[in-house]
């Protein structure tokens, strides 16, 4: 059956391309791979021993280096193969995950590795895009003026830019998100402009298409880091992985007719920068500058300061899509069981607008931390994108699997993966020299992530493994019981509805936990018991439910059937079955005496939430003790049941039950036969000493 939920957003599929669509892709999907342009020339040229060490032929072959680089792996791997592995219209690694999870458990692992990657890695973007689009500023006169005249100027500036687009998070950026598509396409447009400007001072240039120009370049003596070179190549690739994640933003088709233009766009202006540095390279003014952004230099005088506000907001876009996406991201990890439960909030009735405290305040502290730890966006870009090659290489396997599920060649689906596989696993060692010059945050971040996730999930596993000591009960044992229970009128009446959220097992067993909070604990007398299971399905925007009444008209057994991207309102839902219920003759109304409801049918409710504390009684090996008491730790810090389940305003009792795992301690005490005077006697001699 449907759930009619008016308030769920609709599919994020879209199967037709549009201009307004198109539109909305160049402001949601580009904002990292579009302000890669800022940085990455400048990290070559810096990374190359700075501008008096590079020469003509080093240029060609870094602009052929980039040009491939976004060919085959953005536009190939990305655009052409992983945009179609979506799910329902969905993309990223989780939904990708998603697609393959059943055909091994072990997908699991890149799954893991490639979310909490991502993450990381992500919280760098508004950090090196923010600041290289302020040191533009740097020096600049404006009406005689010189605002920004230092570094320290710089990271202030920066810090407040920041710290003001996460405060306005809580209050949605519907209003904002409007003005991203066209401020974009601004962007990429003058990205064009400024390297056509450039370009038409030396057209040979465009030879530096030719494949040729990157090898030699890696090969080259005037290549001082080798083949390391590439861990600067790829900062111009790092939205890549973005791109696909913000596919239910925008549509496949949407950025199928997008990215040649932005592909078009960013390469023009590399191109731009390779001619200026070709032109001034050998001047001893430019070679004395303390920082040389080639970016910004290139840029005529007179649109200077045009640019450099094109540029923040740019990056303030750049930065908004970033956090965005880990919203997502999270909420999916969430809903997957991968990360613990966080406070979600939907600001406005914008679809895909949501907001998580808690990641925000995290990712607004890492950001700042980033800018005052490295100061400038040289040192950003050094550390920059170590990690998301990881993710890259993660995303791979998933294809992988993918491939194997659909109907293309088997083995033109495992060359192109080897071959992906070889590409990414030669840009991660040539980023592994990053680690030491900043990479370590990052890749800190990321094993932290990979840890909560391992603790929730093994956790999990632990706590229902079925060799430790977990009772379970059959629902059918005590049908007599519970119906005897509810026809009791010497007992008053607890409520109408007495909901337990709960798995039902094969047997349909539950936990004895529930039955004794029921009939032990305190007898509830109710006119129905609900025991109510959330699944999440691989479908992102699944609405479904079934129901089991057992053959009567006093217990139902619901089984929700959610989509990962949908909001688990139990409340809600439960309103809207027991109607539908009603009405096909299948419960008894519930006509209610005092309401302010006219014609009431539908008695209260009443939410019992079990909530589980290690007992001492638990023989587990340190490891796995360890685990299950890091769990539940996390688990009395995040978000409560009654939150996460839509239950925040209604009537919900919490119950402490011992969670025992492992085999049970037989601590007996034992009768023995003793003077009670000697006894008594004992007890005073060791008080006086």
């Amino acid at each position: 059956m449907k759930l009619q939920n008016s308030l769920n957003a609709p599919k994020s599929s879209h199967n037709k391309m549009t201009l307004a669509g198109i539109l909305v892709a160049l402001g949601v999907v580009y904002g990292d791979i579009g302000t890669s342009p800022m940085y990455t020339m400048s990290s070559l040229v810096a990374g190359n021993g700075g501008l008096q060490n590079i020469s003509t032929d080093f240029i060609l072959g870094s602009i052929s280096l980039i040009f491939w680089t976004l060919t085959i792996i953005t536009t190939t791997k990305y655009v052409l193969i992983a945009l179609r592995a979506d799910n329902n219209g969905e993309g990223g690694i989780f939904a990708l995950y998603t697609l393959v999870r059943k055909k091994a458990k072990w997908l699991l692992i890149p799954a893991m590795i490639g979310g909490a990657t991502f993450l990381s890695d992500g919280m760098m973007t508004p950090a090196v895009t923010v600041t290289t689009a302020i040191e533009g500023l740097k020096g600049l006169n404006i009406n005689n003026h010189v605002l920004i005249t230092n570094q320290k100027t710089v990271v202030l500036v920066t810090i407040i830019i920041l710290s003001c687009l996460f405060f306005i998070q809580r209050f949605g950026t519907e209003a904002l998100g409007k003005a991203f598509g066209p401020i974009m396409l601004l962007w990429f447009t003058s990205l064009a402009a400024a390297g056509l400007y450039r370009l038409a001072g030396d057209w040979s240039f465009l030879r530096a298409l030719n494949p040729y120009y990157a090898f030699q370049t890696l090969i080259s003596p005037s290549n001082k880091n080798g083949i390391f070179i590439l861990g600067s190549i790829f900062l111009a690739t790092t939205g890549a992985e973005a791109l696909y994640s913000d596919m239910g933003h925008v549509g496949r088709n949407n950025i199928y007719g997008s990215w040649p233009y932005v592909k078009i766009c960013l390469l023009i202006n590399y191109l731009g920068q390779g001619v200026w540095l070709n032109q001034v390279k050998d001047l001893v003014s430019y070679q004395n500058m303390d920082t040389l952004n080639p970016f910004f230099e290139m840029v005529p005088a007179p649109f200077r300061l045009a640019m450099t506000i094109i540029a923040t907001l740019a990056a303030i876009i750049a930065s908004q899509a970033l956090i965005s996406g880990s919203y997502t991201l999270v909420s999916e990890a969430t809903k997957l069981k991968l990360l613990p439960r966080l406070r979600m909030i939907y600001p406005t009735n914008f679809k895909g607008q949501l907001y998580i405290p808690a990641v925000n305040n995290i990712i607004w502290v890492l950001c700042i931390a980033i800018v005052i730890y490295f100061q400038n966006s040289e040192r950003m870009a050094g550390a920059y994108g170590l990690v998301i090659t990881i993710t890259m290489l993660m995303t791979t396997i998933l294809l992988n699997a993918w491939l194997l599920t659909t109907k293309h060649n088997r083995f033109l689906s495992e060359l192109i993966i080897v071959f992906f596989l070889a590409i990414e696993t030669v840009f991660l060692i040539s980023n592994s020299v990053k680690f030491f010059e900043g990479g370590y945050v990052t890749f800190t971040i990321a094993c932290i992530l990979i840890m909560i996730m391992i603790i929730w999930q093994y956790g999990e596993l632990l706590k229902n493994d079925n060799t430790f000591h977990r009772e379970y009960v059959s629902l059918l044992a005590y049908k007599r019981q519970l119906k005897k229970l509810s026809e009791d009128d010497t007992l008053p009446l607890y409520t109408t509805n007495l909901v337990y959220l709960t798995k039902i097992h094969e047997g349909y067993k539950v936990k004895k936990d529930i039955l004794y909070s029921i009939l032990d604990k305190r007898p509830k007398r109710a006119k129905v018991y609900w025991f109510v299971t959330v699944n999440v399905t691989d479908n992102p925007y699944t609405t479904e439910y079934s129901v089991d009444t057992f053959g009567t008209d006093y217990m139902v057994n619901v089984q929700l059937y959610l989509g990962f991207r949908m909001e688990q309102k139990v409340n809600f839902f439960l309103r809207q079955i027991v109607n539908e219920m009603m009405i096909k003759g299948e419960l008894p109304r519930q006509p209610q005496t005092y309401t302010t409801i006219p014609d009431r049918n539908v008695g209260d409710f009443s939410f019992v939430l079990i909530q589980e504390v290690l007992s001492p009684d638990t023989q587990l090996n340190n490891i796995k003790k360890s685990i299950i008491q890091a769990r539940l730790w996390l688990q009395r810090y995040t978000v409560t049941p009654a939150i996460w389940f839509g239950l925040s305003y209604s009537d919900v009792v919490m119950e402490r039950v011992p969670l025992i795992l492992g085999q049970l301690r037989s601590d007996r005490l034992r009768l023995i036969k003793r003077d009670p005077i000697i006894k008594y006697y004992d007890d005073q001699d060791e008080d006086d000493e």
